[in-house]
């Protein structure tokens, strides 16, 4: 039976260091000849991709609700490659996912989760959910922490809390929280050691996948 690609997020705070470990996984797998790809959400590299980086860096205004939307819009338009690479085999490493996008917009004043959650109902459910846990009042020392919308402390606060009910930090099941500040070759090899385990758990040799939410 054909082996599916596994679809494993990282999550976390703005500048928590999600970036260096995706990498690092996708590389390790890589070297394994365990074909792995990088995905990024927002993808930039699209119009809708485009327009979501110039607002987030501050060049245009949008409104809240339309901002919310065309954030998963990215998502949506690129579901069907999504679904064909994972059904092909090919792990999708993916820094940030649906979960971004609902923390960071409920964080806005008149939005509630539930809400935020409906316009992402019918995703790709993540396999693995590594959520890179950092304390805020860190964040500031971060290189380029604040040249982005969204990155400043008293935000991130509320999109940690959000984290925190999405993920259910009292009783995880959908993702492993993980030391931010640990080093980094510790957190690889905590990430690697869980993400080989699930590719050779035989409950993942199916073509078959859950959704969101």
């Amino acid at each position: 039976m054909a082996h599916r690609g596994l679809l494993i997020v990282f999550e976390g705070l703005d500048r928590s260091g999600k970036s260096t470990q995706v990498k690092l996984l996708a590389d390790a797998l890589n070297l394994k000849n365990l074909k792995s790809e990088i995905w990024r959400y927002p993808n930039r590299d699209t119009s809708i991709g485009g327009l979501i980086n110039d607002y987030l860096g501050k060049k245009i205004e949008l409104e809240d609700h339309a901002v919310h939307l065309l954030f998963s819009a990215n998502r949506w338009e690129t579901v069907s490659e999504m679904k064909r690479k994972l059904n092909s085999g090919i792990n999708l490493i993916v820094d940030r996912y649906a979960y971004s996008g609902v923390a960071y917009t409920s964080a806005k004043e008149g939005f509630e989760l539930e809400w935020c959650k409906q316009c992402d109902t019918g995703l790709p459910k993540p396999d693995l959910v590594f959520f890179m846990d950092t304390k805020i009042d860190e964040l500031e020392k971060r290189q380029h922490f604040g040249e982005e919308r969204y990155e400043n402390i008293e935000f991130q606060k509320k999109v940690y809390s959000n984290f925190k009910k999405l993920f259910n930090f009292e009783n995880l099941e959908d993702c492993l929280v993980l030391n931010a500040r640990d080093t980094i070759d510790n957190l690889h090899q905590i990430i690697f050691k869980k993400t080989f385990e699930m590719i050779k758990n035989e409950n993942f040799l199916t073509n078959k996948f859950s959704f969101l939410w």
